[in-house]
């Protein structure tokens, strides 16, 4: 009986036109599906202010009609929810990693390395700054449930670990880091180049200052990680 070779044939999950647009079946499928919308939500993020955002112009980031997006997400909330949860899990573990020492390091030492940190994290830190007052706003409380699941279940590792890394007592762990995290946000922030700010700044005759968001970062950490090892 002669061989049969059948040419498997894959489907295109990556911003296909209008009309051939194909529902994600599988739950690998619908991964890739959520991959998708979250990278076109960030690219969003990047070029234009987040009131300017809109399913609308994620779904024509993506090639796909409205109709098909909201087959996936509710709100852009809640597409933004899941990138928070991307960039916080990836700072998280990159933090761990960094500090997460056998024995603690030098004060100086441990600020540095954990600005450095921030520093590859700074857009953690700019969705940060929408985080509790429009994000968590309009979506469902599964989905906040979710994102909060995965906030708690790093929670005991963060503080074993760092609590070694740092020389800071366990149960002052995630004050710590949430200390740091509220300053950061704020920062970045701060060093953001709005161009409205920057016409309302020159007209006054004023030269903003320079912000440098690692040194300050560094210099911030220095200062709780003094007091609270003192605690």
């Amino acid at each position: 009986m002669a061989a049969r070779y059948h040419k498997q044939q894959t489907v295109t999950l990556r911003g296909p036109p209008h009309g051939e647009f194909k529902r994600a079946r599988s739950a690998e499928q619908k991964r890739q599906r959520m991959g998708e919308i979250k990278g076109a939500a960030r690219r969003q993020f990047d070029a234009r202010p987040y009131h300017q955002i809109t399913l609308t112009t994620i779904a024509g980031e993506l090639g796909w009609s409205r109709a098909n997006l909201y087959k996936y997400v509710s709100t852009k909330e809640e597409i933004f929810l899941l990138v928070m949860a991307d960039l916080r899990d990836a700072y998280t573990a990159d933090l761990v990693d960094a500090l997460g020492t056998p024995r603690a390091l030098d004060a100086s030492t441990a600020a540095r390395v954990w600005a450095q940190v921030a520093g590859r994290h700074r857009t953690y830190f700019r969705y940060g700054d929408l985080l509790y007052t429009v994000i968590e706003t309009n979506v469902t409380v599964d989905k906040l449930e979710q994102f909060k699941r995965g906030y708690y279940a790093q929670l005991p590792e963060v503080r074993e670990r760092l609590s070694r890394g740092l020389g800071v007592r366990e149960e002052l762990v995630e004050q710590l880091v949430n200390t740091v995290y509220h300053h950061a946000v704020g920062l970045a922030g701060s060093c953001l180049n709005n161009p409205l700010v920057a016409q309302a700044v020159a007209r006054l005759g004023i030269e903003p200052a320079h912000v440098d968001f690692e040194a300050q970062i560094e210099e911030f950490v220095l200062m709780c990680l003094t007091w609270y090892r003192a605690k």
